[in-house]
């Protein structure tokens, strides 16, 4: 995507480096409130089918949504029983605010979370971070509602699910399949730039984070689920559905008002194979041949109107001035962002003054070809004029895409900038484990003293260095994997 700003923040995809003994690749996270019955068989089994099936090194991270009950406890044991268990506290309430939370913090390159319940088979675990792992996608989810998906649940939870889904597709225009299913992962360097932008800190967190990343043109791998209904699920279907309806339209209005920077969490060349640099192949020639053709269709139509209706007060040589004068500036508005993917105001005033150069020759071709008329006839009819007139743009309208792409917009390649750093070029604490300040809170448990959310917009380059709008502390292992040398047992 090509922007008068800065190039995308995020670098093209790649398959994640071998990762050293004892650096988790996978962050599991499982958001908690009030699961001191649940907590405690979920983490068990969820440990063992990854140590078994997973091959890779991971983390199990506890996130405690303020539980008043005994939660906190049965956490800290698991901590202290299991190597790759870590719990994580905060004293607010809000899914999206524990994941928020959690994964700004983790070290992870994968990072992952699902509900306590465990309604999903595990099986889907390994096929939903794969492709992340692989390079191949941004996010993935679960999907419920996919055709090879197995599910059990009761009408009531089925038809909510799929008439969520429903308003998602036709307010939000979203292609995801599944937008609730507890069951999703994101990679580090996505997560990096995009939560900044999502400012739900409940159930609706989810949706907000795909729907954005969806129109940022990140990529959302889709994974068919077997899943469960869990009968005794705490969730308040009402205030959920209430408070997702909410969100819908705030983030339907900060798209249609186009207040989010989207266009800086977009990959830069490179990582789409329509942007590749290929010997004889124009670089998103066809795209933008498609694009300038359907705006020019639709400025000749616009143009065609205002002249009828200028000339009914004015001869013709003004009436085309004016039609295509008006129609000229709509034309550059709509191809600046439509076809050349050209977002933000910097540089539109040049580009304006680009078109109306264009347009001047547009403007001499049609008067040219009025001029040549009016001396062939002296009194040319109406419909004789028009087609003259559509003859002598679709002449303007080659002449104006060559100019565009040539000299208005040009291909600017960012062979100049400085590229994104990878994971591990950034800096890691090389200190002995020993020598890391350790939390002195029983079972080794951090704490979290969540504050609201500071929701100000996103800012280019505020989270592509790792830094963040809310204080978050880096996320630890409560002790080292056992494969890790510092381990001194």
């Amino acid at each position: 995507m090509r922007t008068d700003s800065s190039p995308g923040t995020l670098p093209a995809r790649e398959h994640l480096p071998a990762a050293p003994a004892g650096t988790p690749v996978l962050d599991v996270v499982i958001p908690v409130y009030n699961e001191e019955k649940d907590l405690q068989p979920c983490v068990r089994r969820l440990h063992e089918h990854l140590d078994r099936t997973f091959p890779y090194a991971f983390r199990i991270t506890i996130a405690d949504n303020a539980s008043t009950d005994t939660t906190p406890q049965v956490a800290g044991r698991l901590a202290a029983e299991i190597p790759e268990v870590t719990t994580f506290r905060l004293e607010q309430k809000g899914r999206g605010r524990a994941l928020r939370a959690v994964w700004s913090a983790s070290d992870a390159p994968v990072l992952a979370y699902m509900d306590v319940d465990l309604s999903t088979d595990l099986n889907a675990l390994l096929p939903l971070v794969a492709p992340l792992i692989s390079g191949h996608s941004d996010l993935a989810i679960g999907s419920r509602l996919a055709r090879s998906s197995r599910v059990v649940r009761g009408p009531k939870r089925e038809f909510i699910s799929r008439a969520y889904n429903l308003i998602l597709r036709g307010s939000l225009q979203a292609r995801f399949s599944d937008a609730q299913c507890g069951f999703k992962a994101i990679r580090r360097d996505v997560a990096q730039v995009l939560l900044p932008l999502v400012e739900d800190t409940g159930w609706f967190f989810d949706t907000e984070m795909l729907v954005l990343a969806e129109r940022a043109g990140l990529r959302i791998h889709e994974v068919p689920v077997d899943w469960v209904d869990d009968p005794d699920s705490t969730v308040h279907i009402v205030r959920t559905a209430t408070d997702d309806l909410k969100g819908v339209w705030r983030v339907g209005r900060a798209l249609a008002t186009g207040s989010l920077p989207l266009d800086r969490i977009a990959r830069p060349f490179g990582d789409d194979p329509r942007d590749r640099d290929i010997k004889d192949v124009p670089r998103g020639l066809a795209r933008q041949l498609v694009g300038f053709c359907v705006v020019g269709a639709l400025s000749t139509l616009f143009y065609l109107l205002l002249y009828s209706g200028f000339r009914v007060f004015s001869g013709s040589q003004i009436a085309n001035a004016l039609a295509l004068l008006v129609s000229a500036v709509a034309n550059t508005a709509a191809n600046r962002r439509l076809t050349f993917g050209v977002r933000g105001r910097s540089g539109a005033v040049r580009h304006q003054a680009q078109g109306l150069v264009v347009f001047g020759i547009g403007l001499a071709l049609t008067s040219g070809s009025l001029a040549a008329l009016n001396a062939a006839t002296s009194e040319p009819a109406h419909s004789t004029e028009l087609a003259v007139l559509v003859a002598a743009n679709l002449a303007a309208t080659v002449l104006r895409f060559l100019l565009f792409r040539a000299w208005v917009f040009p291909d600017r390649r960012e062979d100049d900038a400085p590229a994104p750093a990878p994971y591990d070029s950034a800096p890691h604490n090389t200190a002995p484990y020993d020598s890391v300040p350790h939390n002195t809170a029983p079972y080794n448990t951090m704490r979290y003293d969540a504050a609201p959310y500071d929701t100000a917009p996103f800012r280019a380059g505020e989270a592509a260095d790792g830094t963040w709008p809310d204080a978050t502390l880096q996320l630890l292992p409560v002790r080292p994997h056992d494969s890790d040398s510092r381990d001194s047992r």
